[in-house]
């Protein structure tokens, strides 16, 4: 009988305790999803809201969806005291129960922001870059320029990175005024910052293997980053723990034949991977589609360590 006098007030500490750590765990995950909205609600521009939610709404929603699994858990853990003070056992069900409860929220909502919520955010950034801006020192709606008109008005190092592909600008002129208002957005492909002209053109140029690994020992990869618009070349030396097969192909793809063409509004490309990841990238226009396709490399598209 004592054991149990024990095990009952075990219980109660227990209880309130889950209870606490519960509420705790709602009001962290309400603070962090209240701190987002009121940052992007803040934001005083398009172009800044486009960038807080490119950069943090996944993950925002992701990390609150954790929280909120494990507030599941302490919750659950609450449930059935009548049941739970029979026996210790019934205390472990019930734990493991709350973990399973939990997990299988955390996996959902990670399938939801992984694979389905890409493309509904994709619309709502389209949204925040093409919305028409207003100049506010006239108060004009501004125009967007197209790829052609607006080389005139980026300097080399500009029209450099978005012949790399790493960076897109948004040109947008007030036609009363001539004033243009400039905006940068990531491109389609990765490029590094060039630590001499300062702009992100240093790209994988080649890869050589230094070293071949064996069973026992790794090997050396040696990676020649060349920057487009300055030439600089730098090199970098990674361990090759896997075997390589250097008469592999190089995964690029065959540009499509196709000349410019007017009447073309957009052109999608859309790229699936052997590990069933997709990606979609659009075009102004036939020319452009054509020069990533040339320079798109397979392997080398997801090379993002420098």
């Amino acid at each position: 009988m004592e054991i149990n006098e024990s095990y009952s007030a075990f219980l109660d500490v227990w209880h309130m305790a889950m209870w606490y750590l519960f509420i705790a765990a709602m009001a962290v995950g309400g603070i962090v999803l209240v701190a987002y909205w009121l940052r992007y609600a803040t934001a005083t521009n398009l172009k800044t809201k486009h960038d807080i939610a490119g950069e943090s709404e996944i993950k925002t929603y992701l990390n609150v969806n954790y929280i909120l699994a494990v507030g599941i858990f302490f919750l659950v853990n609450t449930t059935y005291a009548e049941t739970i003070i029979l026996s210790p056992i019934w205390l472990f069900v019930r734990i493991f129960i709350g973990m399973c409860i939990g997990t299988l929220h955390a996996y959902i909502a990670f399938l939801i922001f992984k694979y389905y919520y890409p493309g509904p955010l994709e619309k709502k950034l389209k949204k925040l870059r093409y919305t028409p801006r207003v100049n506010p020192n006239t108060g004009n709606q501004m125009k967007l320029l197209s790829e052609e008109e607006e080389d005139a008005y980026l300097d080399e190092g500009m029209q450099a990175e978005e012949d790399a592909f790493s960076v897109d600008y948004d040109v947008w002129i007030d036609e009363e005024t001539g004033e243009t208002h400039i905006e940068k957005y990531k491109g389609h492909l990765s490029a590094f910052e060039c630590d001499r002209c300062g702009f992100q053109t240093l790209k994988i140029n080649k890869e050589t293997i230094i070293k071949q690994p064996t069973e026992f020992e790794d090997g050396q990869i040696e990676k020649e980053y060349k920057c487009s618009y300055c030439g600089r070349i730098k090199r970098k030396t990674q361990n090759l723990a896997t075997k390589v097969d250097k008469d592999a192909s190089d995964g690029k793809l065959i540009s499509d034949p196709l000349g410019h063409d007017n009447r073309v509004d957009t052109v999608k490309i859309e790229i699936h991977s052997t590990k069933g990841e997709n990606k979609i990238f659009e075009f102004q226009n036939v020319d452009q589609a054509k020069h990533f396709l040339e320079e798109f490399d397979l392997k080398k598209l997801g090379d993002q360590e420098m």
